[in-house]
């Protein structure tokens, strides 16, 4: 009897079950944008939390259709829905995409060197001052670790973003992730020596409303809330009709000597000691949804890994006992 090739042999169907991860398309980003999609409820929504593009995204979906010869999302102008095939395949890449992040986990542990990706997650203006000068040194003494570092002032969810350890401002440090306290962190109110001179030094909150007052887009809601020494909060509609939601810009804005603006001291500190900025009204304290601390953050999965000790290590070490803007 005259035999079939292998091709002949598997038919001219698509491929199913682990034949379909046998395929040229890398099946496990596909997997992963599939169920962002999902979570997201678009394409666009899911392309954001991955950090590409929606055509990426859409072109991942329409290959796994491909793949298993089923329709899995309902597209319509208004939403996407998950067909009957769709929702089955959901589930099990949910499934699969655990496993796979466990079975990684579980492998790395077992090496002492730390290796592979460690991806870590700051602030933009802190990430680039004080992580990003980091990171180098690390790669450096680990040859088999690559350092990624995403720089966004969202808060990230670690798991979903694939993030090992994430430096945090915050009163409360999430409940599902161990937290480090690195250092503490305070806020005060700062001008331009120029700006002062030209309208006069605020002598009291209540001459903040004769003042150009800066705001921060992310937090404050257009005003100020500044506690007093006795504990009361005084509230402060802020008056500039130029809004920021970047750190690098409100300093910069002050530095112009366009007006008052709250900022951490680990970006005041040096412009003060260089005489480009000075601090008004020391004794009230800027209370914002950042906290009064620093944290690194990580979920216990990732506990024992050696690229999130190794990491870990150096953080501690640059920033305790005294972090590096306070010395």
């Amino acid at each position: 009897m005259k035999r079939l090739p292998a091709s002949r042999v598997r038919g001219s169907g698509p491929p199913t079950g682990l034949a379909a991860m046998d395929r040229p398309m890398p099946w496990l980003p596909a997997w992963q944008a599939f169920v962002r999609v999902v979570e997201a409820g678009s394409m666009a929504g899911a392309a954001r939390l991955l950090g590409c593009t929606r055509a990426q995204v859409s072109r991942q979906v329409a290959e796994l259709e491909a793949a298993f010869g089923a329709t899995l999302l309902e597209r319509s102008t208004r939403r996407l829905a998950l067909t009957p095939a769709g929702q089955v395949f959901h589930q099990h890449a949910l499934a699969a995409l655990e496993s796979v992040a466990a079975t990684h986990l579980a492998v790395g542990n077992l090496g002492g060197e730390p290796h592979g990706v460690l991806r870590v997650s700051a602030t933009h203006t802190f990430g680039r001052l004080y992580v990003a000068p980091l990171l180098p040194r690390l790669a450096a003494q680990h040859p088999r670790l690559t350092c990624e570092l995403i720089l966004t002032d969202q808060l990230v969810d670690l798991e979903a973003g694939g993030i090992d350890l994430a430096l945090r401002m915050t009163r409360t440090p999430p409940q599902d992730a161990v937290a480090r306290r690195l250092a503490s962190l305070t806020r005060g109110i700062y001008a331009a020596p120029d700006y002062l001179r030209a309208h006069g030094v605020p002598a009291s909150a209540a001459e903040l409303n004769r003042h150009q007052t800066l705001s921060y887009l992310m937090t404050e809601d257009h005003r100020w809330y500044l506690l007093t020494p006795d504990g009361d909060e005084l509230v402060h509609a802020t008056t500039a009709r130029v809004r920021f939601n970047s750190g690098d810009c409100l300093l910069d804005a002050a530095l112009a000597g366009q007006g008052l603006a709250i900022l951490p001291s680990y970006l005041a500190v040096p412009h003060l000691a260089a005489g480009r900025l000075q601090r008004v009204l020391p004794e009230l304290e800027p209370n914002t949804p950042f906290g009064r601390h620093l944290y690194a953050c990580y979920t216990p999965s990732r506990r024992r890994t050696p690229k999130v000790r190794a990491l870990l290590e150096m953080l501690v070490a640059e920033f305790e006992p005294v972090p590096p803007w306070e010395r």
